[in-house]
């Protein structure tokens, strides 16, 4: 089954139109949503939440529209925008207090666990936590009421790499599970790369591509010549390229490209990079 489904999913705003969006995310899988400020990434993730109103398409959370009575519920989503949202005057015990009376699936040894593998402080006022143990509460409480579906805005931000690291590692742990899903949002697209199954790349509103990202790898690849020679190469072969007093550096389609040129592996920065600024999708 699939955890999230979306198909022609429009909004417009004054300046702004996401445009027929579809993604697919299976159970059992990580999907990374990559894109610039203003992308669409936020608003994406509100209107699965239904914080915000469609202006068209549809999106359904394990088979249900997200707007129905019987769709999941609060137990069954975990959410950490970029905005935690926890009164400032609490610290961590009474926010697992607090959690155990919203939540009917709450854990208190969970949360407890996490409290000591994320090194969150269990009397400091939230108002008084850094932007970067702000999330780690934040993400501690989403992991801690048996969710199967976890929606992150920004989750690793301002984080540093070893917190980083053990974070993205549960994430991983979580999706062992193979009803679970995660669909995670986040400039840092190195640890998309590390711990996502599919890549959804966001610009300007237009969802340039939703795809698996071992086939990404397989299917793109970076090369490096003279301007000269990259002018054999047919037009649909080049997805960007990037021009220096000693050279091109281009990503190609691997397909398109004949024998005897010397492809290298191309990496999901570079992928998205590349595909903004070629200005279209593959």
């Amino acid at each position: 089954m699939n955890a999230i489904e979306i198909r022609d999913l429009c909004k417009t705003y004054d300046g702004f139109f996401l445009d027929h969006v579809n993604l697919t995310l299976p159970a059992g899988c990580i999907m990374g949503l990559v894109g610039e400020n203003g992308a669409g990434k936020s608003t994406v993730i509100r209107l699965i939440l239904n914080m915000i109103r469609r202006d068209g398409g549809t999106i359904t959370l394990y088979g249900r529209d997200n707007r129905e009575r019987q769709q999941l519920g609060k137990e069954d989503i975990g959410v950490v925008l970029d905005e935690v949202g926890i009164s400032e005057c609490l610290n961590a015990v009474q926010v697992g207090k607090i959690m155990r009376r919203i939540f009917k699936n709450w854990d208190d040894a969970v949360f407890s666990g996490y409290l000591r593998s994320l090194s969150i402080p269990a009397d400091k006022q939230f108002k008084d936590f850094s932007r970067g143990m702000k999330m780690k509460l934040g993400i501690a409480v989403a992991l801690s009421h048996h969710a199967k579906l976890l929606i992150l805005d920004e989750a690793t931000s301002g984080l540093d790499p070893v917190v980083r690291d053990e974070v993205t590692d549960l994430f991983a742990e979580f999706t062992r599970d193979e009803t679970h899903a995660v669909l995670l949002s986040s400039h840092i697209v190195s640890d998309l790369e590390k711990i996502c199954d599919y890549i959804a790349f966001l610009h300007r509103g237009k969802l340039l591509l939703c795809e698996e990202k071992d086939v990404l790898k397989d299917t793109y690849g970076m090369i490096h010549c003279s301007v000269s020679r990259l002018q054999e190469l047919a037009l649909d072969a080049v997805v960007g390229k990037r021009e220096s007093p000693y050279g091109v550096e281009a990503m190609v389609v691997r397909s398109r490209v004949p024998a005897g040129w010397e492809i290298s592996p191309v990496d999901i920065e570079q992928l998205f990079v590349f595909m903004v600024k070629g200005g279209r999708a593959a």
